[in-house]
This record gives C-alpha cells, structure tokens and sequence, in this order.
C-alpha cells in the first residue's frame, strides 16, 4: 500500500484480531496513531510529505469507524478470513427470520397509526436493539471458535445484523418525524 498501511485495521492498530476490541484501548490507539500524523506535524514538510500524512490520517480514521461499530468489524474480521461481499447478492438469510423483520416493518409502518405513536416506536427500537445485542455476543462466540463452520455462521449473523440495523434506523428516523411533529 503506497501510504505504508496495512489492510489490516486491527494490525494498524496494533490489536488483536478479535470480534471484542476495547472501547478504551481503541480510542486510545486511535488518538496516538491521529496525533502522529497530524498536520501540524508536517507544516513544514514537502507537498509529498503533507499528502502522505493526509492519506495515513483517511486511513486511520476508516479503521477507527470500522473497528468502533460491531458491524463493520464483523465483516471487516470475515474479509481478514477470506470472505469477500457484495451486499446486492449477501442478502440471503433464514425465512423464520425474514418474517420476523416483515412483521416489524408491518409494526413500524402502523405506529403512527397509534394511541401513543412514540411509545410504539420506542417498543419496537427496544425489541430490535435486543436482538441486535444478543446477535452481537453470538457474533462474538463464533469468532472465537477455530470451527469453519463458525465462520460461516458469523457470516450469517452479519446479514441478519444488516437488515436489523436497517430496520432500527428506519424506527429511529420515525421517531424522529414523531418527535418534530409534537
């Protein structure tokens, strides 16, 4: 890589390649690497120079996001094993669980519908932010375990996760419209 970086976010900084990551070594890690190449720091440094320190501090910081949010670490940890994705044709999952969500959607679509439109929507963020919880130490299970099909199965939790976290963004953008109209 032309900026001296790895692919590897959790080798850049310099963490254990692992679904749970310390928020507080993170951020830590995150403010020493920023700091490093600070722009201050090559004021007086040559055009190239700047340039580089601006390509390593993008760098950071896209590896800073990624490792912060269960998600994209997920998958960041399945691309480190060798799996590839392309959200257009990795949306397969179980027809138990895609129920479940057109359930949820139906709920979400007749909240406004109710006696107490935010006391609907708070219910269903709680139930989905549940779920997302429970799927997230799952997520944590199957990374520790050596077993393929563990991997696998993570890889199915993310798509889950994907459509959950589509979902809880649509119930907070309701709220929020609920909220604006009080």
């Amino acid at each position: 890589m032309a900026s001296g970086l790895s692919d590897n976010y959790f080798e850049l900084f310099g963490l254990p390649v692992a679904f749970d990551v310390s928020p507080a070594a993170l951020t830590e890690r995150y403010r020493d690497l920023q700091q490093a190449v600070h722009p201050d720091r090559f004021a007086s440094a040559s055009d190239q120079e700047r340039r580089l320190s601006m390509q390593r501090a993008t760098r950071i910081n896209e590896a800073y996001q990624a490792l912060k949010d269960p998600l994209a670490r997920a998958r960041h940890l399945l691309e480190l094993r060798g799996v590839r994705w392309d959200d257009e044709r990795e949306t397969v999952v179980a027809p138990e669980f895609l129920m479940e969500q057109m359930e949820l959607h139906e709920e979400l679509a007749q909240a406004r519908d109710q006696a107490e439109p935010l006391a609907a929507v708070g219910h269903i963020l709680d139930r989905v932010d549940a779920t997302i919880r429970g799927m997230t130490d799952e997520l944590a299970r199957r990374f520790a375990d050596d077993d393929p099909r563990s991997l696998e199965r993570a890889g199915e939790t993310v798509r889950k996760l994907q459509f959950l976290y589509r979902l809880k963004g649509e119930a907070e953008g309701l709220g929020a419209e609920l909220e604006d109209e009080l």
